[in-house]
């Protein structure tokens, strides 16, 4: 299972909001390597505790060794409310104070080891994982078709994509080539600014897959081969590049 902690968070031109963090803990004392795992846009209203995919998401990271925490990042809004205003109204500066809110608390946390946090997302969460690369010191990125990168959310924030040169860790992306957004030609843009940037970053690209191909519960998009193709290329990523000098890999 997960406990939940709250975190405060204050926003530029935000009122301070509380926000749900779910931890997954795995066995041992640690410290363990941690993961940021930002949440993807759960269909209808609700919070994590209703988002299967998000919570096996999670647990199955928890399994292979990592601390897992999944910031609510719609805690902005009531959770009742429609998922698609939320989205709309969404600001990367409150992101960012969300994910440096987490940051926070997984460094002061005795059982995590803090030089070893990387960040994950799914969807939205996949362009999440892209901001936390820029402005967090994780040590490594996962981004699963996340879309909107090229897009600046919030009137005075940039471009996510224009932010690329700020990425110090290793970025690992995955994505569907049916998929509409992040298109192909997208993902080829975010390509061509990691490596204008010298950010060092492998994509993996899945025919017969669109958006969202790892969505269990939506038989529509869900492909069980390339997802679990994914599965064992970002967990090889994840032990690889949070292992830390003189540390056993998780898992």
């Amino acid at each position: 299972m997960y406990e939940i902690d709250t975190v405060t968070v204050t926003a530029p031109d935000a009122d301070p909001s509380p926000m749900e963090v779910f931890l997954f803990t795995p066995d041992g004392e640690g410290p363990h390597p941690a993961l940021i795992l930002a949440q993807h846009i759960p269909v209808g209203h609700t919070g994590i505790e209703n988002d299967t995919f998000t919570l096996k998401a999670a647990e199955r990271f928890r399994d292979a060794g990592f601390l897992v925490a999944v910031p609510f990042i719609f805690h902005w809004w009531p959770k009742d409310g429609e998922m698609a205003d939320k989205a709309r109204a969404s600001r990367d500066d409150w992101t960012r104070a969300d994910l440096e809110a987490t940051w926070q608390l997984l460094e002061e946390r005795p059982d995590v080891d803090p030089a070893r946090i990387g960040i994950v997302g799914h969807c939205w969460g996949g362009r999440v994982a892209w901001l936390g690369a820029v402005y967090l010191d994780v040590a490594a990125c996962a981004i699963f078709y996340g879309g909107r990168i090229k897009l600046a959310l919030g009137e005075g924030n940039p471009t996510a994509i224009s932010l690329a040169d700020r990425i110090r860790a290793p970025v690992a992306g995955f994505f569907g080539n049916d998929d509409q957004n992040p298109t192909p030609e997208d993902v080829d843009d975010y390509g061509e600014a990691l490596t204008r940037a010298g950010v060092r970053h492998t994509f993996h690209r899945y025919d017969g897959a669109g958006h969202a191909f790892q969505n269990f519960p939506n038989p529509d998009r869900y492909r069980e081969t390339q997802s679990e193709d994914a599965w064992i290329k970002v967990l090889d990523f994840f032990r690889g590049t949070l292992a830390g000098a003189g540390a056993q890999p998780p898992g």
